[in-house]
């Protein structure tokens, strides 16, 4: 029976829209191809001169992409990424998380292309179509730096290791070379931009937090106050000072115009592990701890039931088999010897009935007149 790959219902979905969506787009662009025109599908992908009758593509636009090599990075990282943060913030946060880092970042750069025409008169950047899963892949390198940011990844045989909060940069870097290439446009510079920042501010301000059952955290905690989550950790140690007074300068002004809540001291000791808080850099982490022990005692007692019932089955190949008896034929003639009745006691339940009787004589009527 081949193996059976589970997948959370909410990546399932993201799989199934994309690759419906990227093989329509691609029909279309076989179907209307020329050599002397470029294709835009506005009901489709989000055109900023054509799309605004079309709202819909604020959203679905994200779920396409134009070439093989894009769809194939799109589909592992949308398998693999989306698995592991449903499961770990389950479904509903994970859809919501998803609406979010796609529709802002598409809207934003939406919003930079008009800016741009309206600086240059260039049409060009009104016709720039706006697709692809990049938000949501830089989104998903900043969600794992907030679930495991002391992690460190080795690469080429141990050649380059990198913390996993160093990820969301390289991609950025990634993509800016392959703007200048036709696999990328550069829109997606501008997505990959707004992306990283909608789902940094998302996570540390206005995600919730789940409530850790065996202690007195509130269910009503918002954000990931914790040191290691900050804007200025994502960025090298030269430049982190000089990041981190101007994040705390953005943030101060933000502030001033009530678009983010300052932290309490609440959420600074919750973020720290401190009066029965739970640690908050890793939202589900104690949570998934628990799950992850969990599978190791049910893999270690699964090992050791299959050892007992192989050294059970090997000790009962190697015993010795006991002779065996066949139990007695019954006889066709009658009873066996044993089980006859003796002489003795056949004659003294026939000569001697009184003294079986308890004595008691017994004479019919009959025979007493006769002796009389």
């Amino acid at each position: 029976m081949p193996p059976r790959i589970n997948i959370p219902p909410v990546t399932r979905i993201l799989l199934i829209v994309l690759g419906l969506q990227s093989v329509l787009s691609a029909a279309i662009r076989y179907r209307q191809w020329s050599a002397h025109s470029e294709i835009v599908i506005p009901y489709l992908n989000l055109i900023p001169q054509l799309s605004l009758v079309y709202p819909w593509t604020f959203l679905s636009t994200t779920l396409v992409e134009s070439n093989i090599f894009t769809l194939t990075i799109a589909c592992l990282t949308l398998f693999n990424g989306g698995r592991y943060l449903e499961r770990a913030w389950s479904s509903r946060e994970f859809a919501k998380f998803l609406v979010v880092v796609a529709l802002i970042p598409n809207t934003l750069c939406f919003g930079t292309m008009i800016m741009l025409f309206a600086f240059t008169r260039n049409e060009r950047w009104t016709l720039t179509t706006i697709a692809g899963t990049v938000p949501i892949q830089i989104s998903f390198l900043v969600a794992f730096s907030q679930l495991v940011p002391a992690h460190t990844v080795t690469l080429f045989r141990g050649l380059l290791s990198l913390r996993v909060p160093r990820f969301p940069l390289l991609y950025i870097g990634v993509v800016i070379l392959l703007c200048v290439t036709p696999i990328l446009s550069s829109a997606h510079f501008f997505l990959a931009i707004f992306g990283f920042l909608t789902s940094w501010t998302y996570l540390r301000f206005y995600k919730p937090v789940f409530p850790d059952l065996d202690t007195s955290q509130p269910s009503s905690l918002r954000g990931d106050a914790s040191e290691t989550f900050a804007f200025a950790e994502f960025f090298p140690g030269p430049v982190r000072p000089f990041v981190a007074s101007v994040s705390s300068q953005i943030f101060d002004a933000l502030v001033a115009v009530r678009i983010c809540t300052p932290f309490s001291a609440a959420d600074i000791s919750a973020a720290r592990g401190d009066h029965s808080f739970v640690q908050r850099s890793a939202p589900g982490g104690a949570r998934a701890e628990a799950e992850r022990r969990r599978a190791l005692a049910l893999k270690a007692l699964d090992q050791r039931l299959h050892a007992a019932t192989a050294h059970a089955a090997a000790r009962a190949q190697n015993a010795p088999t006991p002779p065996s008896v066949n139990p007695p034929m019954p006889s066709a003639t009658g009873p066996t010897v044993q089980t006859q009745p003796q002489v003795g006691s056949q004659k003294a339940m026939t000569t001697r009935p009184g003294e079986i009787l308890g004595g008691t004589n017994y004479n019919p009527d009959g025979d007493g007149d006769r002796s009389g």
